[in-house]
């Protein structure tokens, strides 16, 4: 079976970032007045990311998406053409209303990982960001449609490419998770 078709920055290998980016801007993919975001610094917790509600590039299976400190993030170009594309998510993805391009997700509601911004690097032509370090909610491609019998060819290439395939997240982001449950459980 031939290696599946994951995502532009991952199927022809992944290329390390610099340690200590200094950051670069985003932009949508419309044609002329381009939504713009300037990210301040690096981006932490990149990975790959299966779930149905991340934006994804034309043929991939899966996004690459990263979180940057929400005070790292400015919109810096053609604001008032984002628009929220589900309100009712926990994760607010402000997405081009001409090109559809998730161009960051914010968390409003009380949450471990409020405080971060969702990002897509790919939409960066500055190179050296954080490269993908895992690959979250694997199975998650199968309730898009995904034939359950190349799963193991997906898993087989993820650990090929040295990422880490889990149907959750990581296991530090899960005790995040956990930890912040517990806390406020607490209460």
């Amino acid at each position: 079976m031939a290696a599946p078709h994951l995502h532009p920055l991952l199927d022809n290998g992944i290329q390390q970032g610099t340690g200590g980016f200094a950051g670069g801007k985003l932009h949508c993919k419309c044609a002329t007045d381009k939504v713009e975001v300037t990210l301040t610094g690096d981006v932490v917790h990149n990975h790959a990311c299966g779930c149905s509600k991340c934006w994804k590039p034309e043929g991939a299976v899966f996004s690459v998406v990263a979180v940057i400190p929400v005070d790292n993030l400015k919109v810096t170009a053609h604001e008032e053409k984002l628009h929220i594309v589900d309100e009712s998510a926990t994760i607010q993805r402000h997405a081009c209303k001409s090109c559809g391009v998730h161009m960051f997700g914010r968390i409003v509601k009380d949450h471990a990982f409020k405080g971060l911004d969702f990002v897509h690097v790919e939409l960066s032509p500055e190179k050296g960001w954080q490269a993908p370090q895992f690959a979250a909610f694997v199975s998650s491609i199968i309730e898009q449609g995904y034939d359950p019998k190349g799963m193991d060819a997906v898993r087989g290439r993820f650990t090929e490419l040295g990422l880490v395939p889990y149907d959750v997240l990581s296991p530090p982001l899960m005790d995040a998770l956990a930890g912040y449950t517990y806390a406020h459980a607490a209460k």
